[in-house]
């Protein structure tokens, strides 16, 4: 059963709470504070685990089901749209970089999910063709996790939104993950497509 996040005004009411609290032998406001603080900080890791064990758990099912990665099928999903895209696009949508596009690609490729093309319009350009295989494996996967987020997350208010996005950036902020390579797909490790282990 999933607690409900105590909202602003219970957790003003509590903090003022505390401060009215009779002492205990020895207690203080501040050591009351600061028990507060504490059950706080583990109910955030707490939080932070089950965000991290939900989407081992996803990778675990979408790798048994489909032998591929969370993010090897958005890459089929981003090229399935339109039958075929360039790396360039596929990066930039995934908000990865040209490199690690390349290595998603190589492994798609290796297994027949994808091939490289070359351009009829520009002969400089490669472009990436979605197979029957890699079709299936889109249609088979099961339900990618994200998109469960996105449709709940969407569903929220704009200030909700804007609350989620702040927290959630402080949080990554405070791992220090700012500067890692991360594309909007809800999987753990390396993003180059290599399968968890």
């Amino acid at each position: 059963m999933m607690r409900s996040i105590p909202s602003v005004e219970n957790e003003i009411h509590l903090m003022s709470e505390l401060q009215t609290l009779p002492l205990k032998a020895g207690g203080t406001p501040e050591s009351l504070r600061t028990r507060h603080a504490m059950d706080r900080t583990d109910q955030s890791l707490i939080a932070i685990r089950r965000i991290l064990r939900s989407t081992e758990l996803y990778g675990r099912k979408l790798a048994k089901a489909a032998g591929l990665t969370a993010v090897q099928i958005r890459v089929l999903q981003i090229v399935a749209e339109t039958g075929q895209a360039t790396p360039k696009d596929i990066a930039k949508r995934m908000g990865v970089s040209q490199a690690t596009m390349s290595s998603l690609i190589d492994r798609l490729s290796a297994k027949k999910m994808v091939e490289r093309h070359q351009s009829q319009r520009d002969r400089r350009q490669t472009n990436v063709v979605i197979t029957q295989i890699g079709r299936q494996a889109v249609l088979e996967a099961p339900d990618a996790l994200q998109q469960k987020y996105v449709k709940q997350f969407e569903s929220l208010e704009d200030w909700e939104q804007a609350m989620i996005v702040a927290s959630l950036e402080r949080v990554a902020a405070m791992l220090d993950a700012e500067g890692i390579d991360a594309s909007p797909v809800l999987d753990i490790g390396d993003l180059s497509g290599r399968p968890h282990s």
